[in-house]
């Protein structure tokens, strides 16, 4: 997101604000790189503002919200139901890039769409320790607004299904900060009713969950969802492992920094190929581990964009 913005010589602010604009910098970059995919993704606050948060958008970095929106459950009863067909709305700004990208580069490319999962979005609202707190001193809150926000997280996501993107990307990276007991009480069970949702409306889901995963792979192909992100937290070979014993497609896990931001073109492509052998027979995706930084060189993210063609 942050090097696609870069590339096209804008602000992050209007990367994020501009549906027109962030597809045009995702289409640059696809022609730039020549990169197999691009998304809609540009920050967790979509849903979150169309809520009624207070907003902050710097002009170097993604939005976010300034305070929670939800601090109990009477804030709950009072907020309202934005449609993401709405003029104006965050959503139907993301829906509108998502239509464009489709339209220019949907035969050429996969193009994905973005949400973020219900436990993520509870983060975005009441704020991640607010919401962990309440997990433990308030769970049948944190349930009714997981419930609450399944239904909205539903309607964005298939509202991007309707503009043409065949695979909707799901962001929950706070769950990586939970227990496993706790991921299958309070974010499990309503990552399968998105993904079942998404199913339904005849699109593909990819799971996001950065951060260290390792205690939670298993769980996570529970969700029902198609292709589940790995990052370099995580044992690539363990990782491979749980996925293809599931028959599930994986990605990743180069480390942004070290792998990328900070390697030689020839460390990265060398990294790179390494991945690939321990993939090989698998279905798998190479990517980073998670956001690569808009300060990796063009000659670096080239080698990483042409390891699949040495490779083979």
């Amino acid at each position: 997101m942050l090097l696609a913005a870069d590339r096209a010589g804008m602000s992050y602010r209007k990367y994020a604000t501009s549906g027109s604009a962030l597809a045009r910098a995702q289409l640059q970059v696809r022609g730039r790189f020549g990169l197999d995919a691009i998304t809609a993704c540009s920050d967790a606050f979509r849903l979150t503002a169309d809520l009624g948060a207070e907003m902050a958008f710097p002009d170097d970095k993604p939005p976010f919200a300034l305070k929670p929106l939800i601090s109990s459950e009477s804030d709950l009863a009072g907020l309202p139901h934005p449609d993401p067909a709405r003029a104006g709305t965050r959503m139907a700004d993301r829906v509108a890039a998502l239509d464009e990208m489709c339209r220019t580069a949907g035969e050429e490319c996969l193009v994905v769409g973005w949400v973020d999962m219900p436990f993520a979005e509870a983060c975005s609202v009441c704020g991640v320790s607010g919401f962990m707190l309440m997990l433990v001193l308030e769970p049948l809150v944190a349930h009714r607004i997981l419930e609450f926000l399944t239904g909205l997280v539903i309607e964005f996501a298939l509202a991007q299904v309707e503009v043409g993107a065949p695979m909707i990307g799901a962001g929950d990276a706070a769950a990586s900060l939970i227990s496993p007991a706790m991921y299958r009480e309070f974010a499990l069970p309503y990552e399968q009713r998105v993904a079942a949702a998404v199913h339904d409306g005849g699109d593909l889901v990819k799971l996001h969950i950065c951060g260290n995963t390792s205690g939670l792979l298993e769980d996570m192909v529970r969700s029902g969802c198609d292709l589940f992100n790995v990052d370099h937290m995580v044992d690539f070979e363990k990782a491979r492992d749980v996925y293809t014993a599931a028959g599930k497609c994986y990605k990743g896990n180069l480390d942004p920094v070290a792998d990328a931001l900070h390697a030689s073109p020839e460390e990265c492509q060398a990294r790179c190929l390494e991945r690939l052998r321990l993939a090989e027979g698998t279905r798998f995706m190479l990517s980073a581990g998670c956001e690569i930084p808009a300060g990796v060189p063009d000659e670096v993210l080239r080698a990483f964009c042409d390891a699949p063609k040495v490779a083979s």
